[in-house]
C-alpha cells in the first residue's frame, strides 16, 4: 500500500467516523430491548462502511429518510393540514447536518426525503389531494430557504404516474409482505412489536379524534389495530422500493430504533416523546425551548397561537414549562 493511499483511506475513516459521531448525538433509540450496541463493533462498522464508500470516492454522502408523509388528520395534536414550524424547524435540522457535514468533508452531503403520505393516505384518512398540498409546501418551503441538501422524492417520482389508488396496488402486489408474516414479526421479535404498539397508538388517538362520539372505544381500538397493520405493511414495502432504487444510501428513520438495527433513528426536533413528530404535534415556545407537543398540551397550559404567512405556526406559552 503507498503512502498516498493510506493516507486517503486514513481520511476516509476519519470523516466517517465523526460523520457517525454526529449523527449518534441526536439518535433515536427504541430502547425496549434489555441490550444496546453502543460497544458493538460489528454495528459501527457496518454503518461506517455505508458512509465510507462515499468519502472514498470523493462523494456527496447521500441519506435517505422516509418522512414528512403529511398532518394528522386529529386537530386535537395539530395546528392544520399544511406544514408549520415544526416541518420548518426539522427541515432546517437537515440541512444544518448536511451544512456541518460539509465544513470538514468539501463533498458536503444530501439527504432525500422520501415522502411517503401517499403511500399509506387512504388508511390513516388522510386524502391525496391533502398530501399533495403537504409536499408542495413542503417543496416550496425547501426552495424559498434555498436549503439545497435536501430534496424530495415520492410514489410518483418511484413509480412515474399520479394515480395514486393504482400506485399503492403496485406496492402491494410487488413489494408487500403477508398480513400473517406480519403479525408473526410482531409476536417474536420486541422492535417490530415496539413499533406496532407506537403506531397503534398513534391510530387510536387519530380515531378517538375523529370519530369518538361515533363508536365505542372498544371498536376504534380494534379499528384502529386494522389501520396500524396496514400502515406498518405499506411503510415496509415503501422501505423495499427506497432499498431498491438508493441502494448505497445511509438510511435514516424519524422513528426510534433499536439497537443493532439497519436503520439509523434520528430525533428532528426537541420532544418528551419519543415518538412525537413535527406532523403528529406542534411547536411550543416556552421562552427558553422550541419543544414538540401535542396541541392539547399546549392549549392545556393556555398558550397562543403565533400566525405566520396567514396561518397557524406554533404556540407560544404564557410561562415556563409543561408536563410531556
Amino acid at each position: 500500500m503507498s503512502g498516498s493511499t493510506a493516507e486517503v483511506l486514513t481520511s476516509a475513516a476519519e470523516v466517517s467516523q465523526k460523520v457517525l459521531a454526529i449523527l449518534y448525538r441526536y439518535r433515536r433509540l427504541d430502547d425496549s430491548g434489555d441490550f444496546d450496541d453502543k460497544d458493538c463493533i460489528a454495528c459501527f462498522e457496518a454503518r461506517r462502511s455505508k458512509i465510507d464508500a462515499f468519502v472514498r470516492n470523493g462523494e456527496q454522502i447521500h441519506f435517505v429518510i422516509p418522512a414528512f408523509p403529511a398532518k394528522s388528520p386529529n386537530r386535537d395534536k395539530v395546528l392544520g393540514a399544511l406544514p408549520d414550524l415544526g416541518e420548518r424547524l426539522a427541515l432546517h435540522f437537515l440541512q444544518s447536518l448536511c451544512d456541518y457535514i460539509g465544513h470538514f468533508y468539501s463533498p458536503g452531503a444530501r439527504i432525500t426525503i422520501c415522502s411517503d403520505g401517499h403511500v399509506f393516505g387512504d388508511v390513516v384518512g388522510v386524502s391525496d389531494a391533502a398530501v399533495t398540498a403537504y409536499r408542495e409546501s413542503l417543496t416550496n418551503m425547501i426552495e424559498t430557504a434555498n436549503w439545497t441538501s435536501l430534496e424530495m422524492w415520492g410514489l410518483d417520482d418511484a413509480f412515474g404516474s399520479l394515480d395514486y389508488p393504482i400506485l399503492r396496488d403496485v406496492l402491494d402486489r410487488n413489494y408487500s409482505a403477508t398480513l400473517d408474516d406480519l403479525k408473526a414479526k410482531i409476536k417474536d421479535d420486541p422492535a417490530a412489536r415496539s413499533l406496532f404498539n407506537g403506531i397503534h397508538r398513534f391510530m387510536f388517538e387519530d380515531l378517538v379524534g375523529a370519530r369518538g362520539h361515533e363508536a365505542s372505544k372498544s371498536q376504534l381500538r380494534k379499528e384502529s389495530k386494522e389501520s396500524a397493520y396496514l400502515t406498518i405493511l405499506r411503510s415496509n414495502a415503501w422501505s423495499r422500493v427506497v432499498a431498491e432504487r438508493f441502494p448505497d444510501a445511509m438510511r435514516l428513520s424519524i422513528h426510534p430504533q433499536p439497537p443493532h438495527s439497519e436503520k439509523f433513528g434520528l430525533q428532528l426536533l426537541r420532544t418528551g416523546d419519543n415518538w412525537l413528530t413535527p406532523w403528529h404535534g406542534v411547536v411550543l415556545d416556552d421562552g427558553q425551548n422550541l419543544s414538540l407537543v401535542k396541541r392539547w398540551q399546549a392549549e392545556e397550559v393556555q398558550a397562543t397561537v403565533v400566525w405566520r404567512d396567514g396561518r397557524p405556526s406554533h404556540f407560544v406559552a404564557p410561562h415556563l414549562g409543561i408536563n410531556s
